[in-house]
C-alpha cells in the first residue's frame, strides 16, 4: 500500500475519501482554489497545497498542477474523487509518467468507456442490449436531425463524454430540435471540452438503474448489486436507493449479468458502474453507459453490502486481489439516499448561492458532506452540499428513516431542496416504489412549490426575528440606533415597528406591535397574534395552542429562517430606508430588462446594440454551478443597451440586455 494519497477534488467526495484514507493509515493531501482556502477538505488533510484560481478550468481541471502538488508534498498516489478529473485520461497519463498510482482503471478503459459512443459499440459486442439511436462520426446539425427524426421523436441528445446529466437534452418535437443541438452541443464542450452528440429513443417511462461493479488487476470482478436512481431533476439524479425495488428477478439478474459481460470484456480492474434504462412497464433493459469512477451514490452500495468502496479503490489500485467472491458479498438491509443541494426548487431548480448561517444536521443517520456553518457557496462548482442516507430492515423503514432525518436537518443561508426532498418522498409513486425519470413533472407538471401557508408564516416569523432584536440590548442588531424604533411608544403604550419584507422581487409592509413577549403582526393577510421569545438562533412562538421551535440567522438585514417547511431568507428594513433604495433600483424591473437570477458567469452574449430580436430568442447565456441558462427576449424588439460583457461575472439581479419594445410608443 502506498503511504501518502492526494485527494484531486473538493467538497464532501474530498472529505469522504480523507476519511477512509485516515483509517487506512495514510498521510493525506489536499488541494484547493482560491475559493476553497477555508473549506472542510483543506483542513482534515494533514498537507494541503493551492493549485489555483476559484474558476474549475484554472485549478481542479488543471492535471499538471495536481500532478505538480503531489511531488512536492510527497504524495505517491491521487485519487480523483468524482467530476473534474475523474474520467479524463490526462490525469493518469501524468501519474504514469512521474511514477504515482492512480487510483482508478486503466487509462484505456476510461478513454473506451469515458465515450458513449465507443461505449455502445463495446456493449453491442459483448451482446448487452442498447437503445436505438445514431452514434456517427458525421456531427453536423444537419445529420443529427436527420438521424433522429429517423429514429423517431421523442429522442434523447446525449454528450459522448462525460456524465452527471451535462450536454443532454430531451427532444419531444421537430421544433425545438435545433436548439436543443446546439444547447446539448455548446453545454458538452464547456463541461468536457468535447461537444460530439448522440441520439437515443427516448423511452417514454425509463427507470434508472445502475449495477455497481469491482474488479482488481488479478483478472477478478464482482457486482455489488443494483441501484435505483430514478428520481432526477434536468437529468441530475436526486434520490438513490439500493437495492432496486419492484423490479422481477428475472430482471435483476439480466442486468448484473450484463454489467459483468461488459465489465469483463474491457478488462475492468477498479470501481465502476453500468448504467441501463428499463422501460417501467415491460422492464426491456438498454445500456446507456459506464462511469469509470466513484458515484455519488457508492454510499447506498456500502450500506447494503457492509463494504467501504473507497477502501477497495485504494486497495485494488496497490494491486491487492480481492479477497471475496460474488457469493460471499449479499445484500444485507435496504438504503436511500437523498442529495441536498443548493437550489431553489421551487423555481426550476436554479442553483443559489450565499453564506451557510445555520448548519444543523441530524445525528442519527449517515451524513456525508462538506460544509459547516459558515461556509461559503459560490457559483463555480456543483450544488451539492451534503448527502443523506438512511438505512433500513425493508425499503418502508429505510424511507421512513429518511423523511424523519431531512424533517429535521436545518441549513440556513442559500437555499436548498430539502423541503421539495420531503414531498418527493411522500407522492404516490415513490411510496409505492413506481417512480420513473417522469416522477417530477408527472406530480408538479406546472413545477414544485413551497405550501404558501408556510412561506407566509415564514416571511411574518422573519419580521418578528427583527422586532425581538430590537428589543433586546444584548442582541446587537443592523436596526440597533435607528431613532423610528422605540421600546415603548408614547403613554407607555406597546412599540410599532413599520417594516418591508421582502423576497424574490416582491415586497410586503408588515407592522409588528407589542413588548415584552406579546406581539401582533399585521400584514396583507390579516393579524396574527404571537407570544415569543428568542435564544440561541431559535425564535420560540407561540400561535393559539401552537408552539413552534423556528431556527434563524441575521445577517446584516437579511433574515434566514425555517418555518415548518420553508427554509427561506428575507431583506427586512425601515420602510422608509425600503422605500429609498426601491426608487433607485426600480428599473430594474422592467420585464424587457434581461437580467442576471443568480449569480454567475456570462458564457455568451448573443446580439448586439441596435440589433432587432424576436420574442423568445436567446440573447446571452449565463453558467451558473456548471450548469448554463438562456436568457431571452420576453418581447420582439430591438437592442438598446448590452450592459454585461461575456466571460465576466455576473451578480443576481444585474442587468444583460436592455430591450425595446417593438410596439413601444414614442413621444
Amino acid at each position: 500500500m502506498f503511504r501518502t494519497l492526494l485527494i484531486a477534488n473538493r467538497g464532501e467526495i474530498a472529505v469522504r475519501i480523507i476519511r477512509t484514507a485516515k483509517r487506512l493509515g495514510l498521510r493525506t493531501v489536499a488541494v484547493y482554489s482560491d475559493a476553497d482556502r477555508d473549506a472542510m477538505h483543506v483542513r482534515l488533510a494533514d498537507v494541503a497545497v493551492p493549485i489555483g484560481p476559484a474558476p474549475a478550468r484554472d485549478s481542479y481541471l488543471r492535471a499538471d498542477r495536481i500532478v505538480a502538488a503531489a511531488l512536492a508534498a510527497g504524495a505517491d498516489a491521487i485519487h480523483p474523487g468524482y467530476g473534474f478529473l475523474s474520467e479524463r485520461t490526462d490525469l493518469p497519463q501524468l501519474c504514469q509518467q512521474h511514477g504515482l498510482v492512480w487510483v482508478g482503471p486503466r487509462v484505456e478503459a476510461i478513454a473506451t468507456m469515458g465515450s458513449k459512443i465507443e461505449a455502445k459499440r463495446l456493449a453491442v459486442a459483448a451482446e448487452v442490449p442498447v437503445a436505438p439511436g445514431y452514434d456517427g462520426e458525421d456531427q453536423t446539425d444537419e445529420r443529427l436531425a436527420r438521424e433522429a427524426e429517423r429514429v423517431g421523436l421523442p429522442v434523447m441528445i446525449k454528450a459522448s463524454a462525460g456524465g452527471g446529466g451535462k450536454g443532454m437534452r430531451p427532444v419531444h418535437d421537430a421544433v425545438g430540435l435545433r436548439d436543443a443541438l446546439v444547447a446539448a452541443r455548446r453545454e458538452a464542450e464547456a463541461a468536457f471540452g468535447d461537444g460530439r452528440l448522440l441520439i437515443e429513443k427516448l423511452i417514454e417511462r425509463p427507470r434508472h438503474v445502475e449495477v455497481q461493479i469491482l474488479g482488481d488487476k488479478h483478472g477478478n470482478l464482482v457486482h455489488l448489486f443494483e441501484r435505483d436512481c430514478s428520481v432526477q431533476r434536468n437529468n441530475q439524479k436526486l434520490l438513490e436507493e439500493a437495492p432496486a425495488p419492484n423490479l422481477s428477478e428475472q430482471a435483476r439478474q439480466a442486468l448484473h449479468r450484463h454489467a459483468l459481460q461488459l465489465g469483463s470484456r474491457i478488462g475492468y480492474d477498479s470501481v465502476g458502474t453500468m448504467e441501463f434504462m428499463v422501460d417501467a412497464k415491460t422492464e426491456d433493459i438498454f445500456f446507456l453507459e459506464m462511469n469509470t469512477r466513484l458515484q455519488v451514490e457508492h454510499t447506498v452500495t456500502e450500506e447494503i453490502t457492509g463494504l467501504d468502496i473507497v477502501e477497495w479503490q485504494l486497495r485494488v489500485a496497490a494491486g491487492e486481489a480481492l479477497p471475496f467472491k460474488q457469493e460471499d458479498i449479499v445484500c444485507r438491509a435496504h438504503a436511500i439516499q437523498a442529495r441536498l443541494t443548493a437550489e431553489r426548487a421551487d423555481q426550476g431548480f436554479r442553483p443559489d448561492t450565499g453564506t451557510i448561517e445555520l448548519w444543523a444536521p441530524p445525528t442519527d443517520v449517515r451524513i456525508d458532506s462538506g460544509v459547516a456553518t459558515g461556509t461559503a457557496i459560490g457559483l463555480h462548482y456543483d450544488s451539492l452540499l451534503a448527502k443523506v442516507i438512511a438505512v433500513g430492515s425493508d425499503r418502508d423503514h429505510a424511507v421512513a428513516q429518511l423523511a424523519t432525518a431531512l424533517e429535521q436537518l436545518t441549513v440556513l443561508g442559500p437555499a436548498t431542496n430539502r423541503a421539495f426532498l420531503c414531498d418527493a418522498l411522500r407522492t404516490a409513486d415513490f411510496a409505492g416504489a413506481r417512480a420513473t425519470t417522469r416522477l417530477i413533472g408527472e406530480n408538479w407538471p406546472n413545477g414544485w412549490a413551497f405550501d404558501p401557508q408556510d412561506m407566509t408564516l415564514a416571511r411574518r416569523m422573519a419580521a418578528l426575528v427583527v422586532r425581538i432584536a430590537r428589543g433586546s440590548p444584548e442582541q446587537p442588531s443592523p436596526w440597533s440606533g435607528k431613532s423610528g424604533f422605540r421600546v415603548l411608544g408614547p403613554g407607555g403604550r406597546a412599540s410599532v415597528s413599520h417594516l418591508t419584507v421582502e423576497n424574490d422581487n416582491h415586497a410586503w409592509a408588515v407592522m409588528v406591535a407589542g413588548d415584552r413577549d406579546q406581539f401582533t403582526i399585521t400584514d396583507g393577510d390579516g393579524v396574527l397574534a404571537v407570544v415569543a421569545r428568542t435564544t440561541d438562533k431559535i425564535l420560540v412562538a407561540q400561535i393559539g395552542e401552537t408552539t413552534y421551535r423556528l431556527p434563524f440567522a441575521v445577517d446584516g438585514h437579511r433574515v434566514a429562517i425555517r418555518a415548518r417547511s420553508v427554509e427561506a431568507s428575507f431583506e427586512i428594513r425601515l420602510t422608509a430606508d425600503a422605500a429609498l433604495e426601491s426608487a433607485s433600483t426600480a428599473s430594474s424591473a422592467d420585464p424587457n430588462n434581461i437580467t442576471a437570477m443568480m449569480p454567475g458567469l456570462l458564457a455568451d452574449v448573443m446580439v448586439a446594440e441596435g440589433e432587432a430580436v424576436e420574442a423568445g430568442q436567446t440573447v446571452a447565456v449565463l453558467e451558473s454551478m456548471k450548469l448554463f441558462t438562456d436568457l431571452k427576449a420576453v418581447c420582439a424588439g430591438r437592442v438598446i443597451r448590452v450592459a454585461a460583457e461575456k466571460g465576466k461575472t455576473v451578480r443576481a439581479g444585474q442587468l444583460i440586455v436592455s430591450i425595446e419594445p417593438a410596439n413601444a410608443v414614442h413621444s
